[in-house]
């Protein structure tokens, strides 16, 4: 609906239609090729009169048509005060195109006005804005013809009339159409052009050739040049996207001298980004905004500062004002942050305060400009969206990650792909890999906290049901909510579920790095062992000669070396008892992952969907028709009851499968995440303990190597003197004891220092087990 200040209704048409004295092309320069009227031979016309009103006594439907251009009067696809716009195909290449046919009502505008929307379809070219290819007349009656782009795909507002999308875009559709808006009114504003009638419906969606969404600006049949600083009177547009200032005097037909700017715009772009997001609209007076007009211009006048929304849900209820989207709304929390400040900038009653488009632009660029991290706490259960550039530095994705999960920085540990990463605080974002919401970076906190999961609402709150009676508009408008309902339990029971996986993942990677950290340790531990033991063994080949002061130092050395001995084996099967319940919870989880993937409520509710789906169909064709035979009736009440029984069916899996099975899921994280935590913390400990164990026997290993090798050379020295002083009488050849004892120390120095430079090495092995390699470039 478009309103004008000149009048409350569509003006009728006057008895006799003046034919205009001058074509239309030449008014506005065009080719003469563009503006031929000459009629096909034996084509029938109506009379003009009636276009635009099809109603009793409307004919039979039929072709129309211009030179190059023709339709059927059945492929409407809309309609509005002073045209309707169809479904034509080109004549020669079979092209198919939009026409946009205008009625009588549209001769009683002045003619700066009737020109006005040729002139500025000219005056663009952008691929975000419906494409003018050429203005003709239809053949006896000289109707001006708009020939423009076809959009296949309908408009943004079918797109939100979709019972899949009741409740909102998902994300990545969201910010297509954002993406769309913002460059298409980039370029109306580069060029001077202010629409004045920005809605969902005057948003079409053509899909490329990837398949992708593109969205395009049209209807400019209320748009004119205007700079930033000039300002007009006249008043266009719907009333639920309409700026209070312009309703006022346009719906509640108040006098008033205000003026306008092109600012008007961005509270009908913040009104249908808003509805994009959610689904809904953010102004609703109880009653609706079409029967309560009043109310509806007081919420939109009242709202505080901040405030995106405000409601009224009883009669002569209190206003509820809203700061944040609803929890219904797909978007992730990481846009919504970046979203809602706009939306409350630019929902903003006073023009002096609502931003202008400059800094609209900037900030909404700023948003698209950004790249999607996609983070899941681990131990919150949650998965994050973090926003950022790519040329900032890790330091401030940190900070981005802690102020959505509250999770410190220092406490921040990630893993991807089932490794540990180390991102460097000075590196730029890009050395951060690429994520998506099933790969995302695991958030380890070294925190243990409870697992909050994911925060939503049921469905199956304030679902509406069937009247008794059969009427038609009611029981398609409650299938419709109905089945709005059943497609959000569907996104939620995908959402639960892909949940479920990334806890059970992420575990299962943190229980293998925990299992390898074990091998490490025991490995570096068993060495240790084996070193010590090696050393150990040599003590008896030195009893005997304890009167040797040196000796009783080696042996209170060995008694510690043989304590720490001890002391290791009882770490070495510390660890073998870690790594034991580290493997039976390894088995719990890919029980629990079998478990996952053989779930099939998904497809069970998508079942149910399918049927309940065919049924509102059924209904949204049988609203349009005044009434049902006694036969259609009985069908239709038949219809109705397989779809009450249909979404019970759907509401019964989402509660009580879904839901019942994710928040047991989320009791069981908690619990293996502490045991998670404990056996982190206890490996830590274990780590710490063998490298201080390690430490002290490399500095004992040290003491003896020294003191054996003094008590080696010792030996010798005495060995030389006593031959030089007095030569032995009994035997010509040194006692065997004391050669073999002398060859021993020498052997077992040389031991020591290996064993030291071993010990070394298994110093430099442990204090790696619990640091993380960095994180490569992706």
């Amino acid at each position: 609906m478009t309103l004008s200040s000149k009048s409350s209704a569509v003006p009728r048409a006057p008895t006799s239609l003046p034919v205009p004295q001058r074509r239309w092309a030449q008014l506005l320069d065009l080719p003469q090729t563009e503006s031929l009227t000459d009629t096909l031979p034996g084509e029938s016309l109506p009379d003009p009169r009636l276009l635009g009103a099809r109603g009793p006594g409307w004919p039979a439907s039929q072709m129309q048509s211009t030179v190059n251009y023709l339709w059927h009067t059945d492929d409407l696809l809309g309609q509005g005060a002073t045209a309707s716009v169809y479904k034509a195909r080109n004549k020669k290449s079979g092209e198919l195109v939009a026409v946009k046919v205008f009625n009588t009502a549209s001769y009683l505008r002045p003619r700066e006005v009737q020109v006005r929307e040729f002139e500025v379809l000219r005056k663009l070219n952008h691929q975000n804005i419906v494409k003018l290819f050429a203005v003709e007349e239809t053949g006896g009656s000289r109707q001006k013809v708009l020939v423009m782009e076809y959009c296949s795909s309908g408009s943004l507002l079918s797109v939100l009339e979709s019972p899949e999308n009741a409740f909102g875009l998902p994300e990545e559709e969201f910010l297509v159409v954002l993406r769309c808006v913002v460059a298409g009114m980039n370029h109306l504003r580069e060029n001077g052009i202010v629409h004045r009638d920005i809605k969902p419906g005057n948003i079409l969606r053509l899909l490329g050739e990837e398949g992708q969404s593109i969205y395009k600006l049209t209807d400019f049949g209320a748009a004119r040049e205007l700079d930033d600083d000039e300002k007009f009177v006249s008043v266009y547009g719907t009333e639920e996207y309409l700026h209070p200032d312009m309703y006022e005097r346009a719906v509640l037909r108040k006098p008033q001298q205000k003026t306008f700017g092109v600012t008007v715009d961005l509270w009908s772009i913040g009104v249908t980004l808003y509805h994009a997001a959610t689904g809904s609209l953010p102004f609703v007076p109880f009653g609706g905004p079409r029967r309560n007009k009043e109310m509806m211009y007081r919420i939109t006048t009242e709202k505080p500062a901040g405030a995106i929304a405000g409601t009224q849900k009883q009669e002569n209820g209190p206003l509820e004002w809203s700061y944040t989207l609803p929890v219904t709304c797909r978007l992730s929390l990481g846009l919504q942050s970046q979203l809602v400040p706009i939306l409350a900038n630019i929902l903003e009653v006073e023009q002096a305060k609502c931003w202008g488009f400059d800094q609209f632009f900037a900030e909404t660029s700023d948003i698209l400009q950004r790249v999607v991290v996609h983070v899941f706490s681990l131990s919150q259960a949650v998965l994050y969206h973090i926003y950022i550039h790519a040329h900032n530095t890790i330091a401030i994705f940190l900070e981005a990650v802690y102020e959505q999960t509250r999770v410190a920085p220092q406490h921040q540990k990630f893993l991807f792909e089932g490794h540990f990463w180390v991102l460097e605080p000075n590196l730029s974002a890009q050395h951060i890999a690429h994520t998506t919401a099933s790969s995302p970076l695991t958030l380890f906190s070294t925190a243990s906290e409870t697992p909050k999961g994911l925060a939503f609402k049921d469905p199956a709150q304030d679902i509406p049901k069937f009247f008794p009676k059969v009427d038609l508009q009611a029981d398609y408008t409650t299938a419709k909510s109905v089945l709005g309902a059943g497609y959000q339990a569907l996104w939620l029971a995908r959402t639960l579920l892909a949940g479920q996986e990334l806890m059970l993942q992420g575990l299962y990677w943190c229980v293998e790095t925990l299992q390898a950290t074990c091998r490490r340790t025991l490995e570096v531990t068993r060495m240790a062992l084996l070193f010590l033991s090696s050393s150990l063994g040599t003590e008896s080949s030195v009893a005997g000669m304890t009167e040797i002061q040196e000796l009783k130092k080696v042996t209170e050395l060995r008694s510690r070396l043989r304590a720490l001995a001890e002391a290791l084996s009882r770490c070495s099967h510390s660890i073998t008892e870690s790594q034991t319940s580290l493997s039976n919870l390894r088995s719990e989880l890919l029980k629990n992952r079998d478990q996952v993937h053989a779930d099939r409520s998904i497809q069970q509710i998508q079942y149910c969907l399918d049927k309940m789906n065919l049924i509102y169909k059924q209904f949204k064709k049988s609203r349009m028709r005044p009434g049902l035979g006694y036969n259609e009736e009985q069908i239709h009440k038949l219809d109705k009851v397989n779809f009450s029984r249909l979404a019970k069916r759907l509401l019964q899996l989402f509660q009580e499968t879904c839901v019942q099975k994710y928040q047991t899921s989320l009791v069981t994280h908690g619990r293996w995440m502490r045991e998670v935590h404990e056996t982190r913390n206890h490996l830590r400990m274990v780590g710490c303990s063998v490298a201080a164990y390690n430490t002290e026997a490399q500095g004992a290993q040290e003491s003896l190597s020294k003191i054996l090798d003094q008590v080696s050379h010792q030996l010798l020295q005495d060995r030389t003197r006593e031959a030089q002083v007095s030569p032995p009488l009994t035997a010509p050849y040194p006692s065997p004891a004391l050669t073999d004892l002398v060859l021993q120390m020498q052997e077992l120095c040389e031991e020591m220092k290996l064993l030291a430079f071993d010990l070394q090495d298994n110093n430099r092995v442990i204090e790696g087990l619990s640091r993380p390699p960095s994180a490569p470039d992706s």
